[in-house]
């Protein structure tokens, strides 16, 4: 269950980071009672907002929970690797990005320094 955590918390990261790029502060300045609710108003600002507001929390109660039972070295680095793919894999998907030989050959790098570490880790006491 706890990989199951890590994933989530990868997803909510990916998410998180997505609201993050969404984000434009030179809009607070314009939010006002009046139109907080319109979507050329206060929504394009509020949304992106409220997703980094609940992603950031939901990643850190999956993360949390998940190195309660993964070892945190472990678990950093697949968290930090399923995310790096999940961002990769988003652009290309909603953004329409392109990805080159080189950067599919580093990713799977990436996951196969994981692969090692969990095969080659030292069990714990």
């Amino acid at each position: 269950m706890a990989w199951i955590y890590l994933v989530l918390a990868a997803t909510c990261e990916t998410a998180w980071t997505f609201c993050l790029k969404f984000m434009k502060f030179s809009d607070l300045k314009t939010l006002t009672p009046a139109n907080f609710y319109k979507w050329n108003g206060g929504l394009e600002f509020l949304l992106p907002f409220v997703g980094y507001v609940l992603f950031g929390l939901a990643n850190i109660y999956f993360f949390s929970t998940a190195i309660k039972q993964i070892p945190t070295a472990m678990a950093f680095a697949v968290w930090t690797a399923t995310t790096l793919i999940f961002l990769k894999l988003s652009e290309i998907a909603f953004f329409h990005q392109r990805i080159s030989w080189p950067e599919v050959f580093f990713m799977l790098m990436i996951m196969a320094g994981i692969l090692g570490l969990k095969i080659y880790a030292v069990p714990a006491k």
